[in-house]
């Protein structure tokens, strides 16, 4: 086994040639010296890591335990938090991103934040302003390495995102962006949601981002689930399962950390749990046939990692504590019913679902005891760390309970070439991420998904020659990236490339009559009219939208109605002569319609969820699987 000065040389060692910008100008050179040890990801795993799988081969946890004995118990509690921090650099953020990291988390930097608290990983958002480019992220990604690294006995950092692409994307163009869970799942191909996970895989990898909170393995069997919906792929758990597994390699493929979530399941529920406690009341038999599935095929896939869910399920647990706090959940079930021995991490622990019974400072504490590995963007990170050091001090935790999670940690860092290669460059950016490859790859994924449900008389596709003038109203819902969109001028434009002539005209999520009224008078220029709706309600403002579609119809001119989220918004049309569901509302989707619309090419999607009939409770309207042609 390699010396500790060895292993720690090693470990802080790249070339000054590997930095990208200022902030990694000054890393030193290392000595030569052995590879630190690796470790395999997950014992369910076979140690070949599958072919293609460019992660470090396995080595001994004898090394890595080494490792760990010489770790104060500062740096042990500081390994198992992975949090958030403001700011586009990791020395120089902005102005407002300085008062915000002092606010909350009391220092000036993300370097600053590393350093103090020992953080196992960093965790990167839109809204904390870390995602802004790609050669950006690259940079902030090296200077938070750097910040770890050149501490005493530094350990290489974690970094991670959620960019499930769809609905949920923190990194946006010119990164490509992929088809979404669910419009996957109406593709129905193992092989494309391998391809997608292996395109954001390797584009991840190459700003320095180690770990995907991806795939969703959640599945989606209540229509007025206000949280997973479209980041599902379907409501069939034996589907979702083979997508589940085949992103997991695909993922792993690509030297990125897959994250299966959000155990034990959060398709069945009405309520959000980042804003409410949600309660799932499947029975213990329901549970093993439905939810339990796809994580079944994740660990058997190799997944690096778990995320559980902030919800209560009484038949797995009825203590009335939400899973991330249940030992019987995560030990019992995850842990020795399952056989998992990867890393186990909580959802986000700023969410109301983990807060309403117990206080900031209990429930880092009580994860832990349940089982957890790694606790995730705790609201106070001061308050979170020093409840969970204290809890050692005073004996609630042992030493050796936090070193077994910290090994899985290593383990999975070693797994993933950090402790050889944790920075990332320039060059490697230009030549990975939003390669035409990858951005042609992505348009052809998204024309297996784009779903017909409703054709009448044939009216797709549009033939230019009779319907020349197109009109293109609707919503126009915020870009999951920041970098997409409207979805109404992506449709015009799309269309026009196909030969119309297309105008845009935005109506809004709910459509005022003023709005309805200048789109029923622009109908009337137009030879038909294409009207995005996105999430269409029962009833209440929101239901403007189907008075909008209702109105255009009255017209006379032909309608295409393009659900551009939620595919349940046709059972609220029906007068529509045409219906397609696109399952989100980013670019790749929105062109793929287009196409479809032209007829360029054919629609193949077919539903990965039912419909629900509206006039009829518990009635279907158009089954999962269903999908026309031409």
């Amino acid at each position: 086994m390699p010396s500790r000065r060895t292993v720690l040389a090693a470990t802080a060692g790249v070339t000054a040639g590997l930095a990208i910008g200022a902030e990694t100008r000054a890393i030193p050179t290392a000595p030569t010296s052995p590879k630190p040890p690796t470790a395999p990801a997950s014992p369910t795993t076979p140690t070949d890591d599958r072919p293609g799988d460019s992660t470090a081969s396995p080595a001994p946890d004898q090394a890595l335990r080494a490792l760990i004995s010489r770790m104060t118990l500062e740096e042990k509690v500081g390994q198992l938090f992975v949090s958030r921090a403001y700011g586009h650099s990791a020395t120089d953020p902005d102005r407002a991103d300085i008062d915000t990291n002092v606010r909350e988390l009391g220092v000036r930097t993300p370097a600053e934040l590393v350093a103090k608290y020992h953080l196992g990983g960093i965790i990167y958002f839109g809204w904390a302003h870390n995602t802004r480019d790609p050669h950006q992220i690259a940079a902030l990604s090296n200077g938070l390495q750097k910040a770890a690294l050149t501490r005493p006995r530094g350990l290489p950092l974690l970094i991670s995102t959620d960019q499930e692409h769809g609905a949920v994307a923190r990194i946006g163009r010119p990164a490509t962006l992929l088809p979404g869970a669910m419009a996957i799942g109406a593709g129905g191909s193992a092989g494309d949601a391998r391809q997608a996970a292996l395109i954001a895989g390797a584009e991840l990898r190459a700003m320095g981002i180690r770990q995907n909170y991806s795939p969703v393995a959640d599945v989606n069997v209540n229509p007025a689930n206000p949280v997973i919906g479209v980041r599902s792929f379907g409501s069939d758990p034996a589907s979702v399962a083979e997508l589940v597994a085949a992103e997991t390699s695909g993922y792993r493929a690509a030297g990125v950390a897959a994250t299966a979530k959000h155990f034990p399941g959060h398709g069945d529920t009405a309520v959000d749990s980042h804003f409410g406690f949600p309660v799932i009341t499947h029975t213990r038999e329901r549970w093993d046939t439905l939810d339990a599935v796809p994580f079944r095929a994740a660990i058997e896939a190799g997944a690096d990692s778990v995320m559980t869910a902030h919800l209560l399920v009484p038949a797995l647990d009825g203590s009335g504590d939400p899973a991330t706090l249940s030992r019987p959940i995560v030990t019992g079930i995850l842990r020795e019913e399952l056989g998992y021995d990867g890393l186990v991490v909580t959802d986000a622990l700023d969410m109301a679902g983990v807060r309403q019974k117990y206080g900031d400072d209990r429930v880092p504490v009580l994860a832990l005891r349940a089982g957890v590995d790694v606790l995730l963007n705790a609201p106070d990170l001061d308050l979170a760390w020093n409840a969970v050091l204290t809890a050692v001090r005073d004996g609630e935790l042992t030493e050796a309970r936090l070193d077994e999670s910290i090994l899985r940690m290593l383990r999975l860092k070693a797994r993933l070439d950090l402790f050889d290669a944790p920075y990332v460059t320039r060059s490697g950016v230009d030549r990975v991420v939003g390669t035409p490859a990858h951005r042609a790859a992505a348009d052809r994924i998204a024309e297996r998904t784009t779903t017909l449900l409703v054709n009448e008389d044939r009216l797709l596709p549009l033939d230019r020659t009779t319907h020349p003038a197109l009109l293109v109203v609707g919503a126009d819902p915020a870009s999951p990236s920041g970098t997409t969109g409207p979805p109404t001028t992506v449709l015009a434009d799309a269309l026009r490339a196909e030969g119309f002539r297309a105008t845009a005209l935005p109506t809004g999520l709910a459509p005022t009559p003023a709005a309805i009224e200048r789109a029923v008078t622009a109908a009337g220029g137009a030879d038909a009219v294409v009207v995005g709706t996105h999430n269409i309600p029962a009833g209440g403002a929101g239901s403007a939208q189907r008075t909008l579609v209702e109105r255009l119809i009255a017209t006379g001119k032909p309608v295409v109605a393009v659900a551009i989220r939620n595919p349940y918004d046709v059972a609220r049309l029906p007068g529509v002569r045409a219906a397609l569901a696109t399952y989100s509302w980013t670019d790749v989707e929105l062109r793929a319609a287009a196409r479809v619309i032209a007829g360029r090419v054919r629609p193949r999607g077919r539903l990965p969820v039912p419909v629900p009939r509206t006039d009829a409770p518990g009635g279907v309207l158009y089954p999962r699987g269903h999908g026309l042609a031409y």
